[in-house]
């Protein structure tokens, strides 16, 4: 179900969703009225595998906001985040992917802040919300920070949120990125693994207003330990060359 393409397409935002039927109408509402001044953007929504109305849902959004390119992409079945994230990235006509959650935790009006941060950024940068006051279960938050810890130890990751949705970066660049299953956890470590930087921005986290994670803590510990060191192992074994320019303004390789 693909609505309309522009040829002036800029900013690509990806919504990778699972279930999330009922969050999902009123994010993309609000995406619209805070992107009001942002002509040159398409929302990209791709379902994972979803067992409840979130395909309907989409089509009603389309027949409203008629003025906004939004493609929607179907897995035939649950591959997780990461494949819906590669997914939508793969279907989008900007260069640049502007990431999000789908239950609606994240604030649609923070992007308009971290777009003005990529005025200074580099092809090969990473902006990314840091939610300094998240609206999680304690053992949500707890988990999150024993991550941190564990990242920051054996990845030497000091990134202070690196499961924001919130994310901004080069379409072609993340391209280049070996990719893996639960890859979105990981792009500041692999941004900076590649010569790029990260900036962390400051964004507002919102209490979720209906549904229900389709994560555990337990679950997310266990495959987290597993994917930092293969993640370690994996940018051990796939560097690829950083340019950069000499005084006669001539392109050399740094590695």
């Amino acid at each position: 179900m693909v609505k309309k393409k522009s040829k002036n397409i800029v900013y690509s935002l990806v919504i990778p969703v699972l279930n999330e039927c009922s969050n999902l109408h009123k994010l993309v509402m609000e995406i619209s009225r805070s992107l009001k001044k942002i002509s040159s953007y398409e929302i990209i929504i791709v379902d994972d595998g979803s067992t409840d109305e979130t395909k309907l849902i989409v089509s009603e959004i389309i027949k409203v906001l008629s003025d906004i390119t939004i493609i929607f992409v179907e897995h035939e079945k649950r591959y997780g985040q990461s494949a819906g994230l590669l997914s939508g990235i793969k279907a989008s006509n900007g260069n640049i992917i502007i990431t999000l959650d789908g239950d609606g935790q994240n604030d649609p009006s923070d992007i308009v802040k971290m777009l003005s941060v990529r005025k200074s950024i580099r092809y090969n940068d990473l902006i990314i919300g840091n939610r300094v006051n998240r609206n999680d279960v304690f053992s949500k938050r707890f988990a999150s920070r024993a991550a941190f810890f564990i990242r920051k130890i054996i990845l030497k990751d000091n990134t202070p949120d690196t499961g924001c949705g919130l994310k901004v970066f080069n379409k072609n660049f993340f391209l280049e990125l070996p990719y893996f299953n639960h890859i979105h956890r990981f792009l500041p470590f692999l941004f900076k693994v590649y010569g790029g930087r990260v900036l962390s921005v400051e964004v507002n986290h919102r209490p979720r207003d209906r549904g229900a994670s389709n994560y555990s803590n337990f679950q997310r510990f266990r495959v987290g330990l597993l994917d930092i060191l293969g993640v370690k192992w994996l940018a051990s074994r796939s560097p690829f060359p950083i340019f950069i320019k000499n005084k006669h303004n001539k392109t050399v390789k740094k590695r």
